[in-house]
């Protein structure tokens, strides 16, 4: 069968994929979301000889009953599945070892994740120095946000009226 080099970047390929999008997960089992992706990114599933109807069927065959993942055991008896209708023409060994090296030393990728860009026109827009009227309370000098303190009317409870200059100079012309 494969070679031991193979088993290895087999058996990590399988972790990868297996802890790919799941927080949780301990690279010990694998779910059938994964498995598909893995199938579709190591280049198994080809349209023709092996579809995304076949892999689910494969993958629903070698779980358990009531299982809902497939450890790496499982996940070996679904290559030698599928290896037959990716390879035809070749001997069950000589497809599963085809098939085994399609999957090596893969790791999943994120194709179709939207990158945020910011433009011209937003960093215009985000420029806390440009900001005027009320919206400019909000920051301090270096763009930092006050918070609330930058939202809310704080009252002044010191009997002074806001605009007068002389305020707090009351108790020292008493004691006069």
């Amino acid at each position: 069968m494969a070679g031991s080099s193979d088993v290895a970047g087999l058996e990590e390929s399988f972790r990868k994929f297996a802890v790919y999008g799941d927080t949780k997960a301990t690279g010990q089992e694998m779910t059938g979301k994964n498995w598909a992706k893995l199938c579709k990114e190591c280049k198994v599933m080809d349209g023709k000889g092996v579809t995304g109807t076949d892999v689910d069927i494969v993958f629903s065959k070698v779980k358990g009953k009531t299982a809902r993942v497939i450890g790496y055991e499982e996940f070996k008896k679904a290559l030698e599945e599928l290896a037959p209708k990716r390879f035809k023409g070749k001997s069950k060994e000589e497809a599963y070892e085809s098939i085994c090296q399609l999957v090596a030393g893969k790791e999943p990728t994120n194709v179709g994740v939207t990158k945020a860009t910011t433009g011209r026109a937003v960093d215009r827009l985000t420029d806390t120095t440009k900001y005027t009227g009320s919206h400019k309370e909000r920051f301090d000098e270096s763009g930092k946000g006050k918070g609330k303190s930058g939202r809310e009317n704080i009252v002044d409870t010191s009997g002074y009226v806001g605009a007068y200059k002389n305020a707090g100079t009351y108790d020292a012309k008493v004691k006069k």
